[in-house]
């Protein structure tokens, strides 16, 4: 099967056809968030305060980049275990996040927002964070500088490679048939 172009802004159009097992090639604007910055976005919301980003029809990449050599608009950037997002995923869905990208299973609670929310969970190639740093055009820290690598940045993808992991419609690489 070829691979599905598809710009972030699209999601909410192509939610609903994509299928576990198909390739993508994602473009647009994708914020990174790891296990450190997720616990601040909870205080914020906690506290009545607004996420560093807009969380309606959003795509987080579950990466800590490493830092940026002179040619390139990042370091590596390979996905982190998205399991260690699950106590966080299904709140952030039912508040309008569209798509998730990291590597691993996720746990029934959030595949079930998955499919309520019709959204879409990528899973992205572990180990190949150099070569995925070439389809990221431009990086900058927009919320949590004092985490270093953690910290949340707004990126820009040129056709990064993803598979569908879990469809709306709750197809599911990690499970048997």
């Amino acid at each position: 099967m070829d691979e599905i172009r598809i710009n972030v802004n699209q999601l909410n159009e192509w939610a609903e056809k994509l299928h576990a097992g198909d390739r993508v090639l994602l473009s647009g604007t994708v914020y990174t968030s790891r296990d450190a910055a997720h616990k601040r976005y909870f205080a914020l919301l906690d506290e009545g305060k607004s996420l560093p980003f807009p969380i309606k029809g959003a795509a987080i990449y579950y990466a800590g980049p490493t830092g940026t050599p002179p040619h390139l608009a990042i370091g590596a950037c390979g996905p982190t275990t998205a399991g260690r997002m699950d106590p966080y995923a299904p709140r952030l869905l039912d508040m309008g996040l569209k798509c998730m990208i990291g590597k691993g299973q996720r746990s029934r609670e959030v595949c079930e927002a998955i499919v309520r929310n019709k959204a879409v969970y990528f899973c992205a190639l572990g180990g190949a964070g150099a070569l995925a740093a070439k389809c990221i055009k431009k990086c900058e820290v927009i919320a949590f500088e004092d985490l270093g690598c953690e910290s949340v940045k707004r990126l820009e993808f040129e056709d990064f490679p993803l598979i569908v992991g879990i469809d709306c419609s709750g197809g599911n690489l990690f499970e048997k048939k």
